[in-house]
């Protein structure tokens, strides 16, 4: 199947402009092109967009997008050292989702306090408002 360049992009979640960035530094193998000379992607070429978008999504720089794109485009001699980026990005989005955790533990906390703090007032409000009978 193929796909038009709005299509591509919608079905990657990126914009058009993106993708003819990407095209542009060399992330993405220029599309085909049809009769009239416009883009068509193939499945393929969504699989990889797809692929660009995690590892952006993963923090990765561009720069290494580009070098492991590069790599995959050498082909299979390539494998170890894609792998070897790859490897160092996972070890980078666990430090992070650790961190993040933290951040996490830090605000369970905070609202946590929120809300007793809320109880308390409400018990107060509640005990000057009754009147005794």
């Amino acid at each position: 199947m193929t796909y038009s360049i709005a299509q591509a992009a919608e079905a990657c979640g990126l914009s058009i402009d993106t993708l003819r960035y990407y095209e542009r530094i060399g992330l993405v193998v220029p599309p085909a092109r049809d009769s009239g000379g416009r883009r068509t992607y193939s499945d393929e070429d969504i699989n990889w967009l797809v692929f660009l978008t995690k590892l952006r999504t993963t923090g990765m720089p561009i720069r290494l997008m580009r070098e492991y794109a590069q790599l995959a485009q050498d082909g299979e001699a390539t494998a170890a050292l894609r792998k070897q980026i790859l490897v160092r990005q996972r070890a980078s989005v666990h430090a992070h989702i650790a961190e993040l955790q933290t951040c996490l533990e830090v605000l369970d906390y905070k609202i946590e306090n929120y809300q007793r703090i809320e109880e308390k007032f409400q018990d107060k409000q509640r005990k000057v408002t009754e009147v005794p009978a």
